[in-house]
C-alpha cells in the first residue's frame, strides 16, 4: 500500500517540495508507517524565506490591533478543531488523548497571551529628560524568524514561538520535526483561514539540510529552537556566527527533592505522573528523585506500587495512562540505558523492558522502569534518557540535595516536596535552575511567564513566550526629540550633550 505524501506550506498554500527525499511517519502505537513527509531542501528553504521576506513589510505595517484580531480568530479555529488536532498528536506521537489535549490547551494559552500585543508592544516614555527634550522607546519586529521544534510536543512547542513572533509583526518559518509534521501543517491552514496574509507563516518539515539552510540564510534574522543540548549548542553557535539572535533550549535532567516531612502519598502520586506521563518524553519530566534522609525507603515502595499500576496502550484508547515512545530506535536506546543501569549496580525496582501490548505487538511500547540507589557516576544519571525511566538517589540533608542538583550540568526544571516553608524558601533561592516547583512536580509556567532553563538547558539570553518572547522577537529603538523655537537655538558645541 502506498502511503500519502504530505506537502510543504509556503506562501499561503500547500506546495510540493522541490526535494525528492522523504521520511516515513509512524504511528508509534502500531509500528506502522501511516504517511510520508518531504524533507525540505535548500531550494525549498529559499522559497519559504522569499515568501516570508515579501510578506514581512505589509504585515509589519499592519496595526497591532488588526494583528490581534487575526490571532483571536486563529484561537477560535484552534478550539473548533480541537479534536482533530488531538487526533493528529496521538496518531503521530503516541500521547494519550488527555495528555495531547492538555498540551494543546497550553499552546492555545500562548495565542491568548499574544492577542494582547497592542499592550505588549507599548514602549516607555519620559518627558523632559533635558530642557525641552523628550525620550521614548519603540519595539519593532526583527523580520523573518524561524523556529525548529522537536517531536515531543507537535503543537505546544511551535505555539510557544510563532504566535508571539507573528503578533509582534514578523514573518515566520516553522521547521517541525519530520516525525510529527501533520499538526503544524494543519495549524498553517487554520491560520490562513483566520485571515493571516500569505507568506507570513510557512511550514517546511525537514532534517539537517533544512536546518543548515535556515541557520545560514542571510535573510533569517532570528532562530528559536527546542531540542537536545548538543544540538542546541550547535544551533546557537552556528546561527550566532551568522549574525542572528538565537534562543536555543536544550536538554534536561530534572530533579525532585523529597524531604522527610513530605506527604509521601501525595508526592509519589505526583512523581509517577511527572516521570511517566507522555512516556517520559518531556523536557520537563521529573526523571530524577533525590530522597533526603528517612524519606527514601518508604518513597521508593510507594513509587513502585503506583508505577506498576500504570495502564499502557494506544494513546487514543480510553483509560490508558501511558502510550508508546516515538520510534523503535528510541526504544532501543532507552532499553540500552536501562541495561547500563543494571550493569553499573543500580537497584532495578521495576523493569519495563520487553513490555508488549496485546494486539499491538509491533508498537513501540516500554513499561515504566524504576531504579533505586543510583549514583552520579552512572550513565543513567549522566544521560538524558527521555523515556519512562525514573531514578532515585539518596542524600542525607537538604544541603547535600541542593549541592547535588546544582552540580548537574542541566538546569531546566526542579521541584521540592516538603511541608516546611523554610526548606521551600531556601530551595527556591539557592537552586541553580530556571523553573522551580514547590510541591508542584512539573513547574511549567503559564503563557504570561517565560519558559526556559539555566546552564546547559539554554543557549541564549531570552526564554520563550511571556514578555521575554516579545523582547526576543522585537528590536528596541530609542527616540530622543527636541522641538526648539527659533529664539531658543543656542550656539553649537562639540561637547557631550548633558541637557
Amino acid at each position: 500500500m502506498t502511503q500519502p505524501v504530505l506537502s510543504l506550506w509556503i506562501n499561503g498554500k500547500a506546495q510540493a517540495a522541490a526535494s525528492t527525499r522523504t521520511a516515513e511517519i509512524f504511528n508509534p502505537a502500531t509500528g506502522q508507517v501511516i504517511r510520508r513527509v518531504p524533507l525540505a531542501s535548500r531550494q525549498d528553504v529559499e522559497l519559504a524565506v522569499a515568501a516570508a521576506r515579501a510578506a514581512f513589510p505589509g504585515w509589519r505595517d499592519t496595526t497591532p490591533l488588526r494583528r490581534a484580531r487575526v490571532l483571536m480568530r486563529f484561537r477560535e479555529l484552534m478550539q473548533a478543531h480541537r479534536d482533530e488536532l488531538v487526533h493528529l498528536i496521538c496518531e503521530e506521537h503516541g500521547k494519550t488523548r488527555e495528555d495531547a489535549a492538555g498540551s494543546l490547551q497550553r499552546g492555545i494559552e500562548v495565542i491568548e497571551f499574544a492577542t494582547g500585543v497592542p499592550h505588549l508592544l507599548k514602549g516607555e516614555q519620559a518627558e523632559d529628560v533635558g530642557r525641552g527634550v523628550d525620550c521614548h522607546s519603540l519595539l519593532q519586529p526583527v523580520g523573518v524568524c524561524a523556529g525548529i521544534t522537536p517531536f515531543n510536543f507537535p503543537v505546544m512547542v511551535p505555539l510557544w514561538m510563532f504566535p508571539v513572533a507573528i503578533a509582534c509583526g514578523n514573518a515566520f518559518i516553522l521547521k517541525p520535526s519530520e516525525k510529527v509534521p501533520s499538526a503544524s501543517l494543519r495549524m498553517a491552514e487554520l491560520f490562513r483561514e483566520a485571515g493571516l496574509p500569505d507568506g507570513v507563516f510557512n511550514v517546511i518539515p525537514g532534517d539537517k539540510e533544512a536546518v543548515e539552510a535556515l541557520l545560514t540564510h542571510p535573510d533569517v534574522r532570528a532562530i528559536s529552537f527546542v531540542g537536545s543540548t548538543p544540538v542546541a549548542k550547535y544551533i546557537y553557535e552556528t546561527a550566532a556566527r551568522h549574525g542572528k539572535r538565537v534562543q536555543a533550549l536544550g536538554g534536561a535532567k530534572n530533579h525532585a527533592v523529597v524531604m522527610p516531612d513530605a506527604d509521601l502519598d501525595f508526592t509519589a502520586e505526583a512523581l509517577v505522573s511527572a516521570a511517566y506521563g507522555s512516556a517520559g518524553e518531556r523536557c520537563m519530566a521529573i526523571s530524577t528523585v533525590v530522597a533526603v534522609g528517612a524519606a527514601g525507603d518508604a518513597l521508593v515502595a510507594k513509587l513502585r506500587d503506583k508505577a506498576a499500576r500504570i495502564k499502557i496502550g494506544p494513546g487514543e484508547q480510553p483509560d490508558v495512562d501511558m502510550g508508546p515512545v516515538i520510534t523503535a530506535p528510541h526504544r532501543a536506546r532507552v532499553q540500552k540505558l536501562i541495561d547500563s543501569g543494571v550493569a553499573e549496580g543500580a537497584r532495578l525496582v521495576l523493569d519495563g523492558r520487553g513490555y508488549r501490548v496485546p494486539g499491538k505487538e509491533q508498537g513501540f511500547f516500554l513499561g515504566p522502569t524504576l531504579f533505586d540507589q543510583v549514583t552520579t557516576t552512572m550513565e543513567i544519571y549522566r544521560e538524558e534518557i527521555f523515556g519512562p525511566v525514573l531514578i532515585v538517589l539518596r542524600a542525607n540533608t537538604i544541603d547535600e540535595a541542593i549541592q547535588l542538583v546544582n552540580g548537574n550540568p542541566y538546569g531546566n526544571g526542579t521541584a521540592i516536596f516538603t511541608r516546611s516553608g523554610a526548606h521551600a524558601r531556601r530551595f527556591e533561592r539557592d537552586i541553580e535552575v530556571g523553573m522551580v516547583g514547590v510541591n508542584v512536580p512539573i513547574p511549567v509556567p503559564m503563557a504570561f511567564f517565560s519558559f526556559g532553563g539555566w546552564k546547559a538547558s539554554l543557549f541564549g539570553d531570552l526564554h520563550v513566550h511571556g514578555m521575554e518572547g516579545v523582547y526576543f522577537y522585537t528590536r528596541t529603538k530609542v527616540v530622543t526629540s527636541r522641538w526648539p523655537a527659533g529664539e531658543e537655538q543656542g550656539p553649537s558645541s562639540l561637547s557631550m550633550p548633558t541637557h
